[in-house]
Formats: structure tokens, sequence, C-alpha cells
């Protein structure tokens, strides 16, 4: 377990990214909170500011910070501002919150990799913020498309590997 890395994004609404990314082989949990806002201790129905993330700890071993993104990259949509599917405002952006110089040379790679990849019609306009404190999200929300399999999510497999 001392070996385990964390990384962070937003994709929309995190009950549908957390549900894909817990299948990912190297993917040992996941969390889903709000992140890279105003207030500290932020709930669902007080987040200014905040998206709503994953916190994802991974095996380096089995799988890369750079699979994490490219995966990322082809379940959400990243060429819209602040919304997936019905979900709008700014609890709904893409970001990827960075906590080195690495992994923002690996976002800004990958970034790059999808823009050039030419399958999204439009330019990739994922933030990179710096990494801030990941508040988790209140219980229900924690695993909810396991515990509600037929909830709402926008999120699914769009393309193959960008990398």
């Amino acid at each position: 377990m001392d070996n385990y890395k964390k990384a962070y994004i937003a994709g929309g609404c995190f009950w549908g990214m957390e549900d894909l990314i817990r299948k990912r082989a190297g993917i040992v949990d996941t969390h889903v909170g709000y992140q890279g806002g105003e207030n500290s201790h932020p709930t669902y129905q007080n987040h200014p500011g905040h998206a709503e993330s994953v916190e994802i700890t991974y095996d380096p071993e089995i799988t890369s910070f750079k699979e994490i993104l490219d995966y990322f990259f082809r379940i959400h949509n990243p060429t819209t501002v602040d919304r997936q599917g019905n979900d709008k405002g700014s609890s709904y952006r893409s970001t990827i919150f960075i906590q080195n110089e690495e992994e923002e040379k690996i976002a800004k790679e990958v970034i790059d990799l999808v823009n050039k990849s030419g399958k999204w019609e439009d330019t990739v306009v994922t933030t990179l913020e710096p990494f801030s404190t990941f508040w988790p999200a209140e219980d229900y929300h924690q695993d909810y498309l396991v515990k509600n399999p037929n909830g709402y999510t926008c999120h699914f497999e769009r393309f193959d590997s960008f990398i």
C-alpha cells in the first residue's frame, strides 16, 4: 500500500466518473467529493466553486497517471465548458487537479494527444488546477451507481485509447 498513488480529476457528475474508473485495472479505490472551490467542508447543497471530483487511488505498477488520463478523456466530453450531459455549471467542469510538475507535464502531453487525434470535434477545454483539499462527498454519493444501478449518468466509453 505504500507504493499506491492518488490522482484527482473532475469531468461532470462524479457518480458516472467513479463508476467507470473503479472497474479499471490497477484502480485500488475511489471516492467522490468536492475540490477547487471557495469553502471548507462543502456539501452537495453548499459547494461554491467546487468541482464534483473523484479521488483515485491506484497501483502504479499496474496503471499509470497517463493511462488514467487517457481513460478520463474517453469517458466524458472534455470540449464543453462547465457542462456534461444535462448537468450545467462550474461543478461539472472538466479539470485535472495537478499535484506536481510531473503530473502537469503528463496532463499537457495527453491533452495534446487528444487534440491531435481529431476524435473530438472541438478543442479540449479541460483546465489544470493546482491540487487543493479533496473534501469527500456525503455517504449517499459514494458508490452511488453501485447502490442505484439505474441511476443517472452521462458517462460512457466513447473512443479507443489516445495514447
